[in-house]
């Protein structure tokens, strides 16, 4: 049986544990058709040994999207391993722990956090757009950024800038046929979550606001959305934001 993303090549950054949404995006992609590339960083042989669990076997890169070397060599090594690329998946965020206080954080751990959560979405398209020919999908990944969170601090400014990063990449790369849109997931016990200072609280929230039913335990929903994304079932759909949060965006208070 044909998959909807056959024949499409992936490259998937963020593959850290079991648990990461961006698994089980690659999960999902193998299972509809891709082939899947995936960059790692700090530690490629950790994203090594999750790739093992992965229904196929897939390529390891490390990147690190604030070094200029490893964004500019990106394009040759998968050129020679894929020959291009149909889609990129942006899975990465990361803020200093003092950024998790709004009121104290210095500038130096406010632009780390945004330049590795928000700037990258635009220097990772750019590194890959030789590859895109003809065309191609970006999806991301954000957490509701209209909302100022309980423990989420700088993190929730840095989303912010990279849902508006988003847009005006797609602005810029729609003549092209290249779309930008994002995720907005609800909470995943992720690496990225257990990160977080208080990350409890802020899931809280989905215990009684959620209609349907949230489960932190299942990345499965959110991989699944960025594959519908990839896929061409979204041909004339860019700049935007679709929540797989169990419906929690759209409640009143």
């Amino acid at each position: 049986m044909s998959g909807i993303l056959d024949g499409k090549r992936i490259l998937i950054t963020g593959v850290l544990m079991e648990s990461s949404i961006a698994f089980h995006a690659a999960k999902v992609a193998q299972e509809q058709g891709a082939e899947v590339i995936l960059t790692a960083f700090p530690r490629p042989t950790l994203t090594e040994r999750i790739a093992k669990k992965l229904p196929k076997p897939a390529k390891v890169i490390e990147l690190d999207v604030t070094n200029q070397e490893h964004l500019d060599r990106l394009a040759g090594v998968v050129k020679d391993e894929l020959g291009g690329l149909d889609g990129v998946v942006h899975s990465i965020g990361f803020a200093p722990q003092g950024a998790f206080n709004f009121l104290e954080a210095t500038f130096e751990d406010v632009s780390t956090a945004m330049h590795v959560s928000a700037y990258s979405l635009k220097s990772l398209t750019m590194a890959c757009r030789p590859l895109f020919e003809g065309g191609a999908s970006v999806v991301g990944l954000t957490f509701d950024a209209q909302y100022a969170w309980p423990k989420y601090d700088w993190m929730g400014p840095a989303k912010a800038a990279l849902e508006a990063t988003s847009r005006y990449l797609a602005r810029d790369l729609g003549k092209e046929d290249i779309r930008c849109n994002l995720i907005s997931a609800g909470p995943i016990g992720s690496m990225a979550a257990k990160s977080i200072p208080g990350f409890a609280d802020l899931a809280d929230v989905w215990n009684t606001r959620s209609p349907l039913d949230w489960d932190m335990a299942d990345p499965e929903p959110a991989g699944r959305g960025i594959v519908a994304l990839l896929s061409d079932f979204f041909p004339k759909t860019t700049g935007e934001i679709i929540h797989v949060d169990g419906g929690v965006h759209m409640m009143g208070a």
